[in-house]
């Protein structure tokens, strides 16, 4: 698969590591993963955002897995935030999260299904 990451100079640079547009060619799968949740697998959801943030991240880790990916396939990401209060540590634990990769990038700060959950976040991966 050939990826290529566009930042246009006539628009404001991207802030907090991530690209504007991530161009694909000859890629063989496509796989959508649906929002996840700040739960583990015995339901616990943590009260703080941090732990909720890296939670959710992991789910999305077992979610790519499944599938037979990892997060370096990931070429989309959405988060939902449920306060904008979030905003920078979100940003400090996806980047944790994310290193180096810069996937095109979503943040819509919105009422989530739980009130419990602070976040929660959706990826689209290809390979």
């Amino acid at each position: 698969m050939k990826r290529q990451d566009y930042n246009a100079i006539e628009v404001p640079l991207p802030k907090g590591g991530y690209s504007q547009v991530v161009a694909l060619e000859d890629f063989k799968r496509l796989v959508f993963v649906s929002g996840q949740i700040p739960a583990d697998r015995h339901d616990i959801v943590a009260s703080d955002f941090p732990s909720q943030a890296r939670q959710a991240w992991a789910n999305v880790d077992a979610q790519l897995a499944a599938a037979g990916m990892s997060k370096r396939d990931i070429v989309k990401v959405t988060i939902f935030l449920s306060d904008r209060s979030h905003a920078m540590p979100n940003r400090e634990t996806r980047q944790a999260y994310l290193g180096e990769l810069r996937p095109a990038m979503s943040v819509v700060i919105c009422g989530i299904f739980d009130e419990s959950w602070l976040l929660e976040i959706e990826v689209v991966a290809a390979a």
